[in-house]
């Protein structure tokens, strides 16, 4: 009988606890099996061909480029650990993992802004001020676009020193995390209360919107908001040099 239970359906329900990510790789499972996939379809030899589908195939939202190469990987891997869930939850006899063969990922320069960038981003207004808020709090922290999205006030705690720390399940690797964080990360989030931390930021926010605040402040560089986790800065440099900037010019 499991056999014959939709695979798609099932694979939707849990893209939508999980990231945005998962959605993008239903979406183009769905078109490469044409709409309709149950569990006994899904085979090693499906699996194999849907890996040669993502080497070649187009965007979903822009059909006239093709996905990268690290695009590619990134989905696959999503689409494994799929399938190691549905083995877990005994909807699929075995590990299809164990005959499968991973995307390898190419090596990319990764950027990141320097302090002396940062300060300029700063000070530099942005349209949306709860953009700015999470971006400068991502350089300070290194927390992801996801997880800074479902940040709670419920998830902040005071450790026995009196500082402050995050305590968080990571939305990617979905590993309980315990981070410290600065007084001058804290002031980012505004004022203390209930519910989300930073209300009103959305993931579309991060694509053009920051894109114009980031030239805006005469940055060049091709910066999106994950390039934010690459330029965490020690936390003793946090404290002597961006002290003044953040309480300055970042109070929004």
């Amino acid at each position: 009988n499991k056999q014959k239970v939709d695979f798609l359906a099932y694979f939707r329900t849990k893209a939508r606890e999980k990231y945005e990510k998962w959605d993008c790789v239903y979406n183009h499972f769905e078109k490469f099996v044409g709409g309709k996939c149950t569990f006994g379809d899904v085979t090693v030899e499906l699996c194999e061909k849907f890996r040669d589908y993502l080497l070649k195939c187009k965007q979903i939202n822009h059909p006239n480029a093709y996905i990268s190469r690290n695009s590619a990987a990134g989905y696959y891997s999503t689409f494994r650990a799929l399938l190691k869930i549905a083995y877990k939850e005994k909807m699929l006899r075995e590990n299809l993992n164990d005959f499968l063969e991973k995307i390898e990922w190419k090596e990319v320069k990764k950027e990141y802004l320097t302090l002396d960038e940062v300060k300029k981003l700063a000070a530099t207004p942005c349209k949306i001020p709860v953009l700015k808020q999470a971006s400068l709090f991502a350089c300070m922290t290194g927390l992801r676009i996801s997880d800074i999205l479902k940040l709670d006030w419920r998830d902040f705690e005071v450790g026995p020193d009196q500082g402050y720390y995050i305590r968080i399940c990571t939305e990617k690797t979905e590993t309980e995390a315990t981070l410290p964080i600065s007084q001058e990360a804290l002031e980012l989030c505004g004022e203390w209360g209930t519910g989300k931390v930073f209300k009103g930021l959305t993931r579309s926010m991060t694509h053009h919107p920051l894109k114009q605040w980031i030239a805006e402040a005469g940055i060049r560089k091709h910066i999106t908001f994950h390039c934010f986790r690459h330029c965490t800065f020690s936390y003793s440099l946090k404290m002597k040099n961006l002290q003044d900037l953040f309480f300055r010019q970042v109070t929004i």
